[in-house]
């Protein structure tokens, strides 16, 4: 399981102006971990069909594993340190031998790199924007990108380090952002091409035949305040999108032509299969200006906020399909107990 964690955005100030949130990566330290509203619903949802016990993500974990020799883990570990953190557990049960859900530690530390991720899917000839990876300030003269681009940090989930300022539109603010995210994040910062369409995320689930795409989810920027950029920032995600602030940020199913819906379910399987994903993960996309659904990030260890009231991408695609909470975690580690033949 993820470190316990607090839900650290009710007690943010409401947003006046992005610029204010530019340079404080703390106030997205926490981002990519569970509440225990989380941890619980996973407990519950599984604890109707099997023992559970709770093993927190921290160095102490890998003898509590040899100690408890679980039949198996249903993995949601974001990990405590470094570009390799959601690989940590999982290299673990390996090791052990220990049976678990979801993705391999090469494929997590894989796609938790974007630049690496975005170098497959290349190599595969799956459409994803023209990108950059900036090392070290020095580097930012050597750049050459048309405007306007993103600038995120190469290897965070969540949105963390995405903010309206990511969205450049001059050398100035790509030089300021590339600095913003080495010094904050401690990591190269990844520079793209904007993609202008419309931007999906889609829920997959399952391996091999039996895998299931759930409905596509388009994610709406028409009530976004005139300060915030179209994009799922961090902003959006956190401060603007909260239970308490009614906000209409996704349609699902979303409103396709079919062609365009099997374009971007086509990409995101063959994403899926190209990345090695195993039992389930979230995989969001963007048109292009030739509305070619291209791949923005592959999400091993989707977020699954229980509560139907905030818009947590997976639960909700699954919901849509019929599935309740409960049954979509129990048809996770499903999947995964049929590919251990444990079932």
């Amino acid at each position: 399981m993820k470190p316990e964690s607090e839900t650290f955005h009710d007690d943010l100030p409401p947003i006046q102006n992005s610029q204010q949130y530019k340079y404080q990566s703390s106030v997205d330290t926490y981002a990519e971990w569970d509440t225990w509203e989380t941890i619980n619903a996973v407990k519950d949802a599984i604890e109707e069909i099997h023992d559970v016990t709770l093993i927190e993500a921290t160095a102490e974990a890998y003898y509590k594993f040899k100690e408890i020799k679980p039949d198996i883990v249903f993995n949601i570990a974001e990990g405590l340190n470094g570009i390799n953190r959601e690989s940590q557990i999982p290299a673990m049960l390996d090791m052990l031998e220990i049976p678990y859900t979801g993705s391999d530690a090469l494929t997590l530390g894989i796609c938790l790199d974007k630049s690496r991720t975005k170098e497959i899917l290349t190599y595969h000839k799956i459409p994803n924007a023209k990108f950059i990876m900036v090392e070290n300030t020095e580097d930012i003269e050597k750049i050459k990108m048309e405007f306007p681009a993103i600038v995120k940090p190469v290897s965070e989930g969540s949105s963390k380090g995405i903010f309206s300022s990511s969205f450049v539109n001059n050398s100035n603010e790509l030089k300021d952002e590339v600095n913003r995210i080495i010094r904050n994040y401690d990591q190269p910062a990844l520079v793209e091409e904007f993609l202008p369409g419309r931007e999906f995320t889609i829920a997959v689930m399952g391996n091999d035949e039996e895998t299931i795409l759930h409905p596509i989810i388009e994610i709406k920027y028409d009530d976004f305040p005139e300060n915030v950029i179209p994009l799922y920032s961090f902003e959006a995600k956190w401060i603007l999108d909260t239970k308490e602030n009614k906000f209409d940020v996704f349609e699902c199913p979303a409103n396709l032509d079919k062609n365009l819906e099997d374009k971007i379910r086509s990409t995101a399987l063959t994403a899926y299969k190209i990345l090695r994903c195993r039992d389930w993960s979230r995989i969001d996309l963007r048109l292009d200006k030739h509305a070619i659904p291209n791949i923005i990030e592959i999400n091993p260890l989707p977020g699954i906020m229980p509560d139907p009231n905030e818009n947590s991408s997976y639960p909700k695609a699954v919901r849509a399909a019929g599935l309740t909470y409960k049954q979509m975690i129990q048809s996770v580690l499903n999947s995964a107990l049929k590919r251990y033949k444990l079932i």
